[in-house]
């Protein structure tokens, strides 16, 4: 939401106990005049090329009240235009300049160190911790493509826009969108009432109850699916029980089972053996006879071991085959319960589809499975439990500010009202509607409504106005809120529309008194409003060229002189932009 990018100022506190008439007080109490101008946004310089009818324009812009005046079609639009394609207007090929392969609109902006948006740029490193400007920058190709950048960083067109509406509002004819949103309203009353901390406290508390609350639907929908699995998984763990398997049985088995099969033919092949081995006595009797011959010839030596040694090994043999024999035995029951359990070992492994030497394993990953499903449930109750505590002290806090801006809301309407009078909307009223929903915000959606005809209901701003009755009465709440809100950079498009005389004074004194909390940039036609400007820009078109110039005393008199009278200026139009200026410089300020 863009209100989290707004700085919070110092908050001071509004006052009407002064009337409205003529020049006197307009009842907001004054900012001290200490710098803290910069503790909100401001346009700083403005940079356009090769944008519609510009070629090259570097403007600067100071705090206060800007005023842009200029003859109609001389280009005042195109600042508007660029400054909202700046902002993440859709780009569009015919907004660049003709003979141009692209339009570059850039602006640079201060911040205040300890921002909530110079905290967002930090966090996302677009600028350096003791950077206190940011610029923005927007190139859009003849062929209508277009690429952003935050101090030369590349960045996508809705994070433009979302850094831009932070730090510019421009406002037209029909262009009320940011004070159109139910969200916008809110946070104007919530700083009205001084309840911002509340706010963002609700905000919070809802937060973290939908964050718990989300994890407990997924832990539901995951035990949910479960049971069919833990069931599964306890008649499977079942089976493995009452297997009993034991480590290395399976090896074991496996060679009993091959010993007992075959133990028919080991017996015949051992008898056999047996009567061989006992068959050697002429073989004894031959090796005794050489044994005995007498001689000492190496070779007959040797031969006399060798055969000595192989008759021991004989006997050896013949005595091992003996104890082997006595463990051979021909048991078929034995041989059936050793081919029943590899039976059910075997039978195992398949329905689970492992090896049979993985099954002990598999088990043990069943078992830990079971016992996650069973932390699953554990966790669920332990959900519900800190879901309940922290939805109640949601509801308490959201209680608490709910008081507060129904407490405020009177007040804050019959401040706007006054104002609403003072810009010449006379039956002009505006209520607060509370609108039941539990939500981040609280307990309602707050909504403005407005009437400008006593015959008429209220209903929203929007609908119910005109283009420039909603200018006035956004301005009127703008001026409210503006002790206790922070405002970005404002940009107006002839708010004095279909007022002039007094009414027009007035408006150029509110503007001029919002000029106090945030910068405010104004172009207009009213000569009322331009006189009050603190800076004064013309617009001009030369050879299908725009130009916008600082002026200095002598050239808005000029150019007031201009407005008052027309292409016929003449000694008396001088005259009266003159008094005009002076009752402004010598106007008290609130």
């Amino acid at each position: 939401m863009l209100s989290e990018f707004l700085y919070q100022p110092n908050r001071v506190y509004a006052s009407f106990d002064d009337g409205l008439e003529g020049h006197g007080r307009l009842g907001l109490a004054r900012r001290p005049r200490n710098g803290s101008q910069t503790s909100v946004p401001m346009l700083k310089q403005l940079t356009i090329q090769n944008y519609v009818l510009v070629e090259q324009l570097d403007i600067s812009f100071s705090n206060g009240l800007t005023i842009i005046t200029g003859e109609s079609g001389a280009g005042k639009s195109i600042l508007l235009g660029a400054l909202n394609m700046l902002l993440g207007e859709r780009a569009r090929s015919d907004t660049v300049r003709p003979g141009a392969s692209k339009a570059d609109i850039s602006a640079e902006f201060v911040l205040h160190p300890t921002s909530p948006l110079q905290r967002k740029l930090l966090d996302d490193e677009l600028i350096d911790p003791d950077a206190d400007t940011c610029l923005l920058r927007r190139v859009i190709s003849a062929e209508g493509r277009s690429r952003a950048f935050i101090n030369a960083v590349p960045v996508t067109l809705n994070y433009l826009k979302d850094v831009g509406d932070a730090l510019v509002e421009i406002q037209g004819q029909n262009e009320h969108q940011r004070l159109a949103d139910r969200n916008v309203q809110r946070a104007l009353l919530d700083d009205y009432a001084n309840q911002g901390a509340q706010s963002a406290k609700v905000k919070a508390l809802h937060q973290a109850w939908k964050t718990t609350e989300h994890r407990i639907h997924e832990l539901q929908q995951r035990v949910a699916t479960q049971d069919d699995r833990k069931e599964l998984l306890s008649y499977q763990l079942q089976e493995f029980h009452t297997a009993n398997l034991q480590a290395n049985e399976l090896e074991q088995l496996e060679k009993e089972q091959k010993r007992l099969a075959q133990a028919q033919q080991i017996l015949h092949t051992l008898n056999q053996a047996e009567v061989e081995l006992e068959a050697l006595d002429k073989l004894r009797s031959t090796v005794r006879s050489v044994d005995e011959i007498d001689d000492e010839h190496p070779q007959l030596t040797a031969s006399k071991e060798t055969l000595g040694a192989a008759m021991n090994l004989l006997d050896d043999a013949a005595r091992d085959l003996r104890h082997y024999q006595d463990h051979v035995v021909v048991d078929p029951q034995a041989l059936a319960d050793v081919d029943a359990r590899l039976q059910t070992i075997y039978e195992l492994a398949r329905k689970h589809r492992v090896q049979p030497e993985q099954l002990i394993e598999h088990a043990t990953t069943l078992e830990a499975e079971l016992a996650a499903m069973t932390t699953d449930s554990s966790d669920l109750d332990e959900l519900l439990a800190v879901q309940e505590k922290q939805h109640q002290e949601f509801l308490r806090q959201a209680q608490k500010l709910s008081k507060a801006r129904h407490k405020h809301s009177k007040r804050f309407c019959q401040a706007v009202e006054k104002y609403m009078h003072a810009l010449g909307i006379g039956h002009g009223a505006l209520s607060l509607v509370f609108l039941e929903h539990e939500g981040e915000q609280g307990l309602e959606h707050v909504e403005l409504h407005v009437t400008t005809n006593e015959k008429f209901a209220p209903g929203p701003l929007n609908r119910i106005a005109s283009g420039g009755e909603q200018t006035r009465i956004s301005l009127a709440i703008q001026i409210v809120a503006a002790a206790n809100s922070a405002l970005p950079c404002l940009v107006l498009d002839e708010a004095d529309v279909g007022v002039g005389g007094t009414t027009a004074d007035t408006v150029g004194r509110i503007l001029r008194e919002l000029a106090e909390h945030t910068q405010v940039i104004c172009v207009t036609h009213a000569p009322q409003v331009a006189a009050l400007g603190q800076n004064h820009m013309r617009v001009s078109k030369n050879d299908d060229q725009t130009d916008i110039q600082p002026l200095n005393h002598d050239e808005r008199i000029e150019e007031l002189a201009r407005m008052l009278a027309g292409a016929d200026v003449n000694s008396k139009a001088r005259n009266y932009a003159q008094e005009l200026l002076s009752q402004a410089v010598s106007a008290p300020t609130t």
